[in-house]
């Protein structure tokens, strides 16, 4: 099967952020962790299908549009809102969340399993993973395709959203345990494991079950693990806008590598061989390089393929 025909679903929350920015204008746009990785997917020529939730109204409406313009094909539980998210930023762009979430597959939760199960990679990720009721099936979704499917998963925590913690720590470890990818950032790490350093997680995740953790540091780049070894990647030098959605660029970067090469798919397909130290450098620095185009302009605005193979910025 060749890459172009790969099937690629996406599950996870499509929202609404509403960006309060540090000189006191307040945007709407689409959003949600999920729905910014399968819209870079898109970006970059895979067509992508997202299942997540949303409601017939004019937030819903606009989520969809804005995602069938860049080749996601969205299925959608009818909810009774769209969720929203409240970002807001500082003075260097960084951005903090308050949200305001739905999250049930309900009685279509059988019939996304299914769908799913027709995918070569199903990525899940973010608050779809751990917030109740869909949390539950999202992890039996993941469980319904282990073996025939590459799982790839962003646990991307977001605190505010976390009533119990032992609670969300556990239903990352579990699907950290099933997954084949697994893309965190320090911050996550440091919120599940307080006082231990990310590296040092991300090896133990190794030993669990995925083939390739990666840990991404902000201005530090990022670093590969592999029960072969580690990568570590400089970041891109560029002049930060804002953060919004840059890891989820990051993540979908990543997938769109990984689905571009025949001997990465093959060897996380099979879960035999080594994975060369030289193919997880090339993921990383392309993926850092996606990264750095989203946080080089406003709102989570990901690279298209042709922005991506021009000739690359300086690093540090």
């Amino acid at each position: 099967m060749t890459d172009g025909m790969l099937r690629l679903v996406v599950v996870g929350e499509a929202l609404v952020d509403i960006v309060h920015r540090a000189d006191g204008r307040v945007e709407e746009a689409p959003g949600g962790s999920p729905a910014n990785t399968a819209l870079t997917l898109g970006r970059l020529g895979r067509r992508p299908t997202l299942i997540t939730c949303l409601a017939e109204d004019d937030r819903g409406g606009r989520v969809r549009r804005w995602l069938g313009e860049s080749d996601v094909e969205v299925v959608a539980v009818a909810s009774a809102r769209t969720s929203t998210a409240a970002a807001h930023l500082d003075a260097s762009g960084a951005a903090t969340y308050d949200f305001d979430l739905e999250w049930d597959l309900g009685a279509d939760a059988a019939r996304l399993e299914e769908l799913a199960g027709a995918a070569d990679v199903v990525h899940v990720g973010s608050v779809a993973a751990v917030l109740e009721p869909g949390a539950g099936h999202v992890a039996a979704l993941v469980r319904s395709v282990r073996g025939r499917a590459i799982v790839t998963y962003d646990p991307n925590i977001r605190p505010s959203l976390v009533d119990d913690p032992a609670r969300v720590r556990q239903r990352v470890a579990e699907l950290v345990e099933v997954a084949d990818v697994v893309k965190a950032s320090d911050e996550d790490l440091r919120w599940l494991h307080p006082e231990r350093d990310p590296v040092e997680v991300a090896r133990e995740w190794v030993s669990q079950g995925p083939r390739l953790v990666v840990v991404t540091l902000r201005s530090d780049g990022a670093i590969g693990v592999t029960a072969d070894g580690e990568v570590a990647v400089p970041a891109v030098v560029t002049e930060v806008v804002d953060s919004v959605g840059a890891g989820d660029t990051f993540m979908g970067a990543l997938i769109d590598g990984i689905v571009g090469s025949d001997g990465l798919r093959a060897s996380l397909a099979t879960a035999r061989g080594s994975i060369p130290s030289s193919a997880v450098e090339s993921l990383l620095q392309r993926s850092a390089r996606a990264a750095a185009i989203t946080v080089s302009r406003p709102g989570a605005d990901p690279p298209r393929r042709a922005e991506l193979a021009a000739p690359a910025s300086s690093s540090r």
